[in-house]
């Protein structure tokens, strides 16, 4: 765990201000901003859906790696013109990154909830990742090393949205089962191996942050299920997150995952 030192969660990339990141005037938005990565489709897609209908406050940043096919954003867009900024997000270009992490500041200047929602799977006769050593290694960088990689990115946004009454929180989504049973029986093997290694690079951040006495930011992992509806399952989460936000569940590092891991 100690490795994660090296990715300087608590540093500021260059591009941002330290003066306004960390100034005691920046604005605090009714509602809270919130991103989503991943936003495009499926779990990711009710995530801003919900984030947007249920409160009539608060703004939401959705990314995907194509955003001008993305139709469901797009239609909600339509909608809350105000309330959503969709932005480019690549999880294997650091530019893109940091192009998103600059929009955001230099727009709302703090983040208050981070979800992290995509995921690379096998998918019969479309995605085989696990035919090559080329298609094994994507999965990683997109499962398991890229929303690691968002979080360093959108950190000093995180700090600055964390206060005293509600921290911020980064939530990755956990989207099968990460067990050897469910290997065996999918045959799903990098895809469950990636998102095991995403779900254990979370619990050794939230140990550093523990370690730092970070008390304004948490990460947890949330399991939406394979038995509810989309639509249930993000309500649950959400539920879960306002909770984490609001100190009634603190997630703690020990050796038992389940202490930083939730389901609906």
């Amino acid at each position: 765990m100690n490795s994660l030192m090296k990715l300087k969660f608590v540093g500021c990339p260059k591009s941002f201000s330290r003066v306004r990141m960390f100034s005691s005037e920046i604005k605090r938005w009714d509602g809270g901003v919130s991103m989503v990565q991943g936003a495009s489709r499926g779990i990711g897609l009710e995530f801003v859906k919900q984030l947007l209908e249920k409160t009539k406050e608060g703004h939401v940043v959705a990314t995907c790696s194509n955003p001008s096919v993305a139709t469901g954003l797009l239609e909600l867009k339509n909608k809350f013109a105000d309330r959503l900024d969709i932005h480019r997000l690549h999880l294997t270009n650091d530019t893109t990154i940091e192009e998103t992490a600059k929009a955001v500041e230099d727009k709302y200047g703090c983040l208050n909830l981070l979800i992290n929602a995509s995921s690379l799977i096998s998918i019969p006769h479309v995605a085989h990742p696990d035919k090559s050593l080329s298609g094994i290694l994507r999965s990683f960088e997109v499962n398991a090393i890229g929303p690691i990689m968002v979080l360093k990115g959108m950190w000093p946004l995180l700090k600055a949205g964390g206060t005293d009454s509600e921290i911020a929180v980064v939530a990755n989504i956990i989207h099968g089962e990460t067990t050897i049973t469910a290997n065996d029986r999918r045959r799903w093997h990098s895809y469950i191996c990636s998102q095991d290694r995403l779900h254990r690079l979370t619990g050794g951040v939230l140990m550093e942050l523990q370690q730092r006495k970070e008390d304004g930011i948490t990460c947890i992992v949330l399991y939406p299920g394979v038995r509810q509806t989309k639509q249930y399952s993000v309500r649950m989460l959400l539920r879960t997150i306002n909770d984490v936000k609001t100190s009634k569940i603190r997630p703690v590092y020990s050796a038992d995952e389940h202490d930083y891991h939730y389901y609906p």
